[in-house]
């Protein structure tokens, strides 16, 4: 049995690895990211309101990170959520734990070319999202995003394809 969390920021190419990944593995993938977007679309808000309200609204993460230590509880599965390897860590479940980074710029490039928008408004919208979230998570759980030190795997992908970066992933796992 594998388990696999995939954490990282805005724009790093975690989904498109943990597709891959869990193509690769035949596992079932998870994507904690478009629960949130779909709670934001069922409060009619935007991902920014929406994560603006959720610093107000400790429920929000609640039910999200209730949702992924099931999925991990289940195991067999890739899972891919910002704070996914923590709680798999917190809650000591056996599992590989990603992190994949990649420079502002390179992020900003992704997300322009997967949803529009300009270089600039999208470093700026990343930046207000990591503050939210980093607030959110220091607040509720005393997690702090710039510890590094629970992944088995970090992975800077802004020089990096997604088959590059499944493939060391796959090579931890197979130790």
């Amino acid at each position: 049995m594998v388990t696999v969390t995939i954490s990282g920021t805005p724009g790093s190419g975690k989904t498109t690895v943990g597709k891959l990944l869990a193509d690769k593995l035949g596992l079932e993938y998870v994507y904690s990211g478009l629960i949130f977007r779909k709670m934001a679309e069922k409060y009619k808000m935007s991902l920014e309101e929406f994560g603006s309200y959720a610093e107000k609204h400790r429920e929000i993460d609640q039910e999200l990170d209730d949702f992924q230590l099931t999925a991990l509880r289940k195991g067999n599965i890739v899972i891919e959520g910002r704070i996914t390897g923590w709680i798999a860590f917190r809650n000591k479940i056996p599992s590989i734990k990603v992190l994949i980074d990649a420079n502002l710029e390179t992020r900003a490039g992704r997300i322009v070319k997967r949803e529009r928008g300009s270089i600039e408004k999208r470093k700026k919208e990343i930046l207000k999202r990591e503050k939210s979230e980093a607030i959110r998570y220091k607040n509720y759980y005393n997690i702090n995003l710039n510890d590094t030190s629970i992944y088995d795997v970090v992975i800077d992908s802004s020089n990096k394809t997604p088959e590059e970066i499944t493939k060391i992933i796959l090579n931890k796992i197979q130790k």
